[in-house]
């Protein structure tokens, strides 16, 4: 990947991420003009193929947001994990995953243009949350998806990130565990409850409001 890659639009690219001691795959959406970029972590099961992930990924770059779709377990793990069924929840391995792709972005040349942003789903969440405590000078912003911000409550007090979470108003476990984890971040935060919404955004119209909801987050904190 070269400077001018980073800066030329492009809609779908391929890459390997160094993440971690392992390599990952990913990939990259960089439009024209773009200031921010967004890394997403999927959550339990899914990969950067994710249906959902990649709807959100597509309104973001037609915003102006750049964004990096990669997978958070090699294809080994991921055959271990069905079976198993355990990395997923695995949030300490996610989040230094997350971590790692994160500073292997910055060793790109023209990274320093962006501000880098987490989309999380699930226990990407929790992951992503994590890394932004982790990475408190280079995260400018989260947002989480049906997230269990819960799994990462040691350490949401340390995140430093404007904070927004969005949850189905039928998702009712998960509206308990994202209020409760409200309460422990310090940073400029927001709740917002999809009405008639279930856990995975499928009812009509759901899932495109939370890519508005994640675009308009993600532009008032990473571009300009």
């Amino acid at each position: 990947m070269n400077k001018l890659l980073l800066r030329e639009g492009i809609e779908d690219q391929s890459v390997r991420v160094e993440a971690d001691s392992v390599t990952l795959e990913g990939n990259l959406g960089i439009p024209q003009g773009a200031e921010g970029i967004v890394l997403f972590a999927h959550g339990s099961g899914s990969s950067r193929r994710s249906a959902r992930n990649q709807a959100v990924a597509r309104t973001l770059r037609k915003g102006g947001l750049a964004t990096l779709l990669f997978d958070l377990l090699t294809p080994e793990e991921e055959a271990i994990d069905l079976q198993t069924r355990h990395l997923r929840f695995d949030i300490d391995l996610l989040a230094r995953r997350v971590v790692a792709a994160t500073d292997w972005l910055l060793r790109q040349p023209g990274a320093a243009d962006f501000g880098i942003g987490y989309f999380g789903a699930s226990t990407g969440a929790a992951a992503a949350l994590m890394a932004a405590a982790y990475r408190p000078d280079v995260v400018k912003a989260v947002v989480s998806r049906g997230g269990r911000p819960d799994l990462a409550m040691p350490i949401l007090h340390q995140v430093e990130a404007p904070t927004l979470l969005i949850v189905g108003g039928e998702d009712i476990p998960v509206i308990g565990m994202n209020r409760t984890a409200l309460v422990q971040l310090r940073t400029k935060k927001k709740l917002e409850i999809i009405p008639g919404a279930t856990h995975l955004f499928a009812e009509p119209g759901a899932l495109e409001e939370v890519a508005r909801l994640a675009r308009e987050w993600f532009q008032e904190h990473l571009k300009g």
